[in-house]
């Protein structure tokens, strides 16, 4: 059983209830690890919409300190990726691979020198922005693009390491991406819109964008991003329509796991890591060749960081 997942909001549920990686409250824990031959998951710091400023860096920092507690504390059993190597150094031993990354750039306060703090800190992703606009772009409920500050900041991201992800990012400041962006992006959670039409998913013109760079895009398991339907259950099925699409459109090498787990109500049957590594036998079963699920479920992610992980 394989998982890279690129998204969670874990760091932020474990501090809420100062917990650690064996929380038996949240949907990732290391209790079912050893059922795992490789798991790789990317933790994120996130940063609400109504914080900004001081406040917003303070709240990284935060949770930051947290996080490097907990890897003191669970170090038998989890270990942060610092670099692409270590990925394999620390799935070979049978430990949870953690990847820091942050969702809602708000957190930099506006301060250019924060891209290189982060850089330090270890974070390897940084979503730009959550829902709203912030001090670099605009999240899908605006319809703003880049500021100034936001491209300089994706240029400062890219020089100094961290992949910039475009999960909320609006179809504005998306496409204004694609103009200045000197490097492979990705969406660690983001599902098709002309499967499920929330506007947090991609059209079909951003995801063969994807194609086209060698980005990669994570399979958000969250209740509205997976169907429209209020009735209908967000289970493997109607998750299964969006992989479908996403082939179809040439995504075999960009489809990955991006659960946002800890962040999003999640269906039952999908809502912890072992169950969603168990989709794999579900693709499998309907038509999925062995190559796209193993793809899927962790060598697109992997294959990326390897090229472009600092």
């Amino acid at each position: 059983m394989e998982l890279f997942d690129l998204h969670c909001d874990t760091i932020t549920e474990y501090k809420k209830a100062n917990e650690d990686f064996f929380s038996k409250k949240t949907m990732v824990s290391v209790n079912e690890l050893n059922k795992f031959d490789r798991w790789c998951e990317a933790i994120a710091v996130f940063v609400p919409d109504q914080l900004r400023g001081e406040p917003a860096e303070k709240y990284f920092n935060d949770h930051y300190d947290y996080f490097k507690m907990l890897m003191e504390k669970n170090k038998d059993v989890v270990e942060q990726v610092k670099c692409f190597e270590d990925i394999d150094r620390i799935t070979s031993q049978g430990k949870l691979a953690a990847m820091l990354t942050i969702e809602g750039a708000a957190c930099l306060n506006g301060k250019i020198e924060n891209v290189k703090y982060l850089a330090d800190c270890g974070v390897k992703i940084m979503t730009l922005t959550w829902n709203g606009a912030n001090e670099l772009a605009s999240g899908h409920d605006t319809k703003q693009g880049f500021t100034e500050f936001g491209r300089a900041a994706v240029k400062e991201m890219e020089k100094q390491g961290i992949i910039v992800d475009c999960s909320h990012l609006n179809d504005v400041g998306f496409w204004e991406l694609c103009e200045f962006a000197e490097k492979p992006f990705m969406e660690t959670h983001s599902n098709l819109r002309s499967v499920c039409g929330h506007l947090r998913n991609v059209t079909e013109e951003r995801f063969a964008e994807y194609v086209k760079r060698g980005g990669i895009i994570g399979l958000n398991l969250c209740k509205r991003f997976v169907t429209d339907g209020a009735i209908e259950p967000a289970d493997h099925e109607h998750l299964l329509k969006h992989v479908y699409r996403m082939l179809e459109l040439g995504g075999e090498n960009v489809v990955c796991c991006g659960s946002d787990f800890d962040g999003a109500a999640v269906e039952e049957c999908l809502n912890t890591p072992v169950k969603f590594a168990g989709f794999a036998d579900y693709m499998l079963a309907n038509g999925i060749s062995e190559t796209a699920v193993k793809k899927i479920m962790f060598e697109n992610a992997y294959n990326f960081m390897k090229k472009n992980m600092k």
